[in-house]
């Protein structure tokens, strides 16, 4: 496992209210999120990264208007959304 060591400014913490402990989950989940969104990183290694279940995961994702949905075109969701 690799560890990552950030900075945050304390003014960024008292301008956000949160404590260190808060910032560190903040974070994980941030980073978590982009994992996903942009380098596509399954969502049980995101969850691993986040400190959550997949579920708990899934529903963050969902809370940030993230589908766990993927299609190529439109033609492959018409045909999933048959198969429903």
């Amino acid at each position: 496992m690799c560890q990552i060591a950030i900075s945050i400014p304390n003014e960024v913490l008292f301008d956000t209210k949160m404590n260190q402990e808060e910032a560190s989950k903040f974070a994980k989940q941030a980073v978590a999120l982009g994992y996903y969104t942009q380098s596509g990183v399954s969502i049980g290694y995101c969850a691993q990264i986040a400190g959550m279940t997949e579920e708990e995961f899934i529903k963050y994702l969902g809370k940030n208007h993230v589908s766990i949905f993927r299609f190529d075109n439109q033609e492959e969701f018409l045909e999933e959304l048959d198969n429903a």
